[in-house]
């Protein structure tokens, strides 16, 4: 019975390296196929669609601006407390003010 056990536990340990081995070089192909694929895309792009470092940190900041006006507008919808509600349209107004700033900003850099 024993020895039945052993041979069986000994075929599937078999079957199940053969197994993992192929795996195994199935994913070393598809991470060197990914690689080279990233490789390709950080190629310099061209000149037009490369944005300078100022565009991009204002895009970011302009995102980021854009993500807090909406969690205060979700915060606003549900608050109770009016002192509460308060602060959050004093928010709300201050990253109005940010984000139309932003955009004048962002107008005088393309026309000039």
């Amino acid at each position: 019975m024993a020895r039945a056990l052993h041979q069986r536990k000994s075929k599937r340990s078999a079957c199940l390296l053969w197994h993992t081995k192929g795996m195994v070089r199935g994913w070393e192909s598809k991470s060197v196929e990914a690689q080279k694929d990233i490789a390709e895309s950080r190629k310099a792009p061209s000149a037009a669609d490369r944005l300078t470092l100022e565009q991009q940190q204002r895009a970011r900041e302009r995102e980021s601006l854009e993500l807090s006006r909406g969690r205060i507008l979700r915060e606003l919808a549900s608050a109770a407390h009016p002192r509460h509600r308060q602060s959050l349209e004093a928010a709300l107004l201050h990253l109005d003010q940010k984000l139309q700033a932003l955009g004048k900003e962002s107008r005088v850099h393309h026309t000039g």
